[in-house]
C-alpha cells in the first residue's frame, strides 16, 4: 500500500471518530437513560416474579426473590402472595413440622407440609444388616398431594401448603388446610387401629364449592415414590424376579401390573380403580379406595432403573377422585403399609393377596394349598426345618409313584442280558427301526413300560417350579437363618471371589454352598439313575450328555438364587437316595427276574401306547424306504 493510500485511510478514520463523538448523547441524556432503564428493570422484575408465582411448584423461589428485593415493601409482598395463591395464601408460610401416629406394628410420621405421610416404619421388620425398625420410605423419597383446580384454570397442589393440627391422639390425627374464608377448608384425617397395617384415611372438603373450579367434576391425587433398598443385594431387588413395580386393580378385573423391565407409562381407562400398589420384593405401599378411584385421567408409571446406590425403582401414580361441589364432601380411602404376607393380605380382601407371587395355573395352587399353609402353620420352627418337613411330605405323597418307578428301573436292569443280546444282534445291521420294534416287543412280553420312570420326575417338576416362583419373595424366609446361611430368601455365600470375566456373568462372584451341595447330589442321582438303565446310555449318547449338562445349568442359576430353594432340591435328592437304598434292600432282583420270565411265557398284549409307538416306527421305516 502506497503513502497516499495510508494518508487517505487515516483521514477517513479521523472523520468517523469525530462524527461519532459529536453525535453521541450528552451526560444529561446518559443519566436520564439510566433512570429509565432502571425503572424498566424494576417493572420487569415484578412481572417475572408474578409469572414465577403462577407455578405452585416454584413457590419457594417467589418467596426468596421477594425477600431479596430491597425495592419491594412488605405490603407489596403480601399482595403478591395473595394474587398468586388467592384463598390459599394464608397457608403458604409456616414452620415445617411433623406428627406421629403408631400402633404395635406401624409408626407413621405425617408432615404438616402437604399433610402427607412422610415416613413409615415397620416395627417387626429390619433392613438387612440393621437392628432398628425397617423404614419403608421417608423424606424426599415420597410425595403425596391433591391437585386443586381453581381461579382461571390455575392448579394448586397441597404439597405447597402448611396444614394445621386440629385433633391429635396417639393413633389418629386431623390436619386442616385453611383458606382466607374461615368456613372453607380441606381436612386430611389419618388413623391406625391396634395391631393393623392399615392406615384409615379420608379427605374432607368443607365449603370448598366456591373455591374449586365449577367446571371440574373430579380432582387428582398424585403419589410418587422412590423405592429405597431394603435388602443386601440391590441388583436382585431391581431384577424382574423381585417384582419391583406398580400393581393395580380395576373394579371389575383381576389385578394387573406394569412390566418392571420397561420405563412404562400407562393410562387406566377400562374401568374404575380399586387400588394402586407400589410393590417391592417383600413389602408394599398400597392406596385403596373405599369405593373406587375414577378411571378418567388416572395413570401409573414405572421409571427407569436409577443410578443411585440406594434406590431400587422410581414409581408414580395419579388417581381421579369424584367431586360434586357440595357444601361438605368426604372421600374415604386407606393405605396398607406392610409385608407381602399372603394370609395378611388375604384377610383384607380386594385380591391384595395377588401381590404375592405364587406362580400360574397349577403351580399357584401348590403354593396356596401346600407351601403357604405349611410355612404359616409351622412358623414357630426354624424355616430350614420347615423346608425339610415340606420335602418329607412331598416325598411321602409321591412314594407310591416312586415305588413304581423303582420297580420299572429294576425290571429294565434285570432285562440287561436280553437287551445286550439285542444290541449285539443289530450291531452290524444298521436298521434302527427294526431294532426299536424288537426292543418294544421285548418290553411288551416282559410287561415293562420304559417310560414309567419319567412320571415321578414330571410330578416333582410342578412343585419345584411353584417353589421357584414363591420362595425368592416369601416374607416367611426373609432374614431367616439356617446353618451357615443368614437369609434363606437369598443366596448363601461361603466365598466371595469378586468379578471374573464371563464367570461373573454366568456363575456370579461367589460360591453358594447350598447350590454346590444341590449340584453334587444331582450329579450322583443322575449317575445312579443312568446306571439302572445302561442300555439307554449306549443308544442315546446325546441324552447322556444332557443328563449331566443340566445340573451344570442348574448350578449357574441356583448359585444366585434363594438358598431355601437349593436346600429343598438337595433334600429331595437325599431323600431319593435313602428311598432307593431302602427299596433295594427289600426288593429282590431274582424275584423280579422270575416274574419277568413268567410274563414272557404268556401271550403278549399290546397296550394302546405301545401300539402307537410301533405304528409310528413302522411309518417312519416305510417313509425311509421311499
Amino acid at each position: 500500500m502506497d503513502k497516499k493510500s495510508l494518508i487517505g485511510l487515516g483521514l477517513i478514520a479521523s472523520i468517523l471518530g469525530i462524527w461519532l463523538y459529536m453525535s453521541g448523547p450528552s451526560k444529561e441524556q446518559i443519566a436520564r437513560n439510566k433512570r429509565i432503564k432502571d425503572s424498566v428493570a424494576l417493572v420487569q422484575q415484578k412481572v417475572e416474579l408474578e409469572q414465577i408465582a403462577k407455578d405452585v411448584a416454584t413457590k419457594n423461589k417467589v418467596e426468596d426473590t421477594l425477600k431479596a428485593s430491597p425495592v419491594i415493601t412488605d405490603s407489596v409482598k403480601a399482595v403478591a402472595l395473595s394474587d398468586t395463591y388467592k384463598d390459599f395464601s394464608v397457608s403458604v408460610k409456616g414452620t415445617k413440622g411433623s406428627f406421629v401416629i403408631e400402633n404395635e406394628l406401624v409408626k407413621a410420621t405425617i408432615s404438616n407440609k402437604g399433610g402427607q405421610v412422610q415416613k413409615v416404619e415397620l416395627k417387626k421388620y429390619h433392613r438387612a444388616g440393621k437392628t432398628e425398625a425397617l423404614t419403608l420410605f421417608e423424606g424426599d423419597s415420597v410425595n403425596f398431594s391433591l391437585k386443586i383446580p381453581a381461579y382461571n384454570n390455575r392448579l394448586f397442589s397441597t404439597d405447597s401448603f402448611y396444614f394445621k393440627s386440629v385433633k391429635k391422639t396417639a393413633s389418629s390425627i386431623t390436619l386442616r388446610l385453611e383458606t382466607s374464608q374461615p368456613a372453607s377448608y380441606i381436612e386430611y384425617i389419618y388413623s391406625l387401629k391396634p395391631n393393623d397395617y392399615i392406615v384409615e384415611s379420608e379427605i374432607r372438603f368443607v365449603g370448598m364449592q366456591n373455591i374449586i373450579s365449577q367446571t371440574e367434576d373430579q380432582l387428582q391425587l398424585a403419589w410418587a415414590m422412590n423405592y429405597p433398598s431394603q435388602e443386601k443385594h440391590i441388583i436382585k431387588e431391581r431384577d424382574a424376579s423381585a417384582y419391583a413395580t406398580v400393581y393395580y386393580k380395576q373394579d371389575i378385573n383381576d389385578p394387573d401390573y406394569i412390566n418392571p423391565l420397561k420405563d412404562e407409562h400407562k393410562e387406566i381407562s377400562e374401568a374404575d380403580i380399586k387400588w394402586i400398589s407400589f410393590r417391592q420384593q417383600f413389602f408394599n405401599s398400597t392406596i385403596i379406595a373405599d369405593k373406587t378411584f375414577n378411571k378418567g385421567g388416572s395413570f401409573v408409571k414405572v421409571g427407569q432403573r436409577p443410578t443411585s446406590p440406594d434406590v431400587v425403582r422410581a414409581v408414580s401414580a395419579e388417581l381421579g377422585i369424584p367431586y360434586a361441589h357440595a357444601p361438605t364432601e368426604v372421600f374415604k380411602y386407606k393405605f396398607y403399609f406392610g409385608p407381602n404376607h399372603y394370609n395378611t393380605l388375604e384377610k383384607y380382601g380386594y385380591s391384595l393377596e395377588k401381590l404375592v407371587p405364587t406362580g400360574w395355573s397349577v403351580f399357584s395352587y401348590i403354593n396356596k394349598w401346600l407351601v403357604i399353609p405349611l410355612f404359616n402353620g409351622l412358623s414357630i420352627l426354624n424355616m430350614g426345618v420347615v423346608i425339610l418337613l415340606l420335602t418329607l411330605i412331598v416325598k411321602i405323597v409321591l412314594l407310591p409313584i416312586a415305588y413304581k418307578t423303582y420297580m420299572s428301573g429294576a425290571r429294565m436292569r434285570v432285562l440287561k442280558p436280553e437287551t445286550d443280546a439285542l444290541n449285539a444282534k443289530f450291531e452290524k445291521n444298521a436298521d434302527p427301526m427294526k431294532k426299536q420294534q424288537e426292543q418294544m416287543a421285548l418290553y411288551r412280553k416282559a410287561g415293562v413300560n420304559p417310560l414309567s420312570g419319567c412320571l415321578p420326575l414330571l410330578l416333582q417338576f410342578p412343585i419345584l417350579i411353584a417353589l421357584f416362583a414363591f420362595i425368592p419373595s416369601a416374607i416367611e424366609l426373609r432374614q431367616q437363618g439356617f446353618l451357615w446361611a443368614d437369609d434363606l430368601s437369598t443366596y448363601d455365600s461361603i466365598w466371595t471371589f469378586g468379578e471374573v470375566p464371563f464367570v461373573g456373568w454366568a456363575y456370579g462372584d461367589h460360591v453358594s454352598l447350598f447350590a454346590a451341595l444341590m449340584f453334587v447330589s444331582t450329579i450322583i442321582y443322575t449317575y445312579m439313575n443312568s446306571s439302572m438303565m445302561p442300555q439307554q446310555n449306549t443308544q442315546m449318547p446325546g441324552m447322556k450328555f444332557m443328563m449331566y449338562f443340566m445340573p451344570v445349568i442348574f448350578l449357574a442359576v441356583m448359585n444366585r438364587y434363594a438358598a431355601g430353594l437349593s436346600w429343598y432340591y438337595f433334600l429331595a435328592n437325599m431323600f431319593t437316595f435313602l428311598q432307593n437304598w431302602i427299596m433295594k434292600k427289600i426288593i429282590s432282583d431274582q424275584k423280579i427276574r422270575a416274574q419277568l420270565e413268567s410274563n414272557m411265557k404268556k401271550p403278549a398284549k399290546k397296550s394302546g401306547f405301545q401300539a402307537r409307538l410301533e405304528e409310528m416306527a413302522r411309518q417312519r421305516q416305510q417313509a425311509g424306504r421311499k
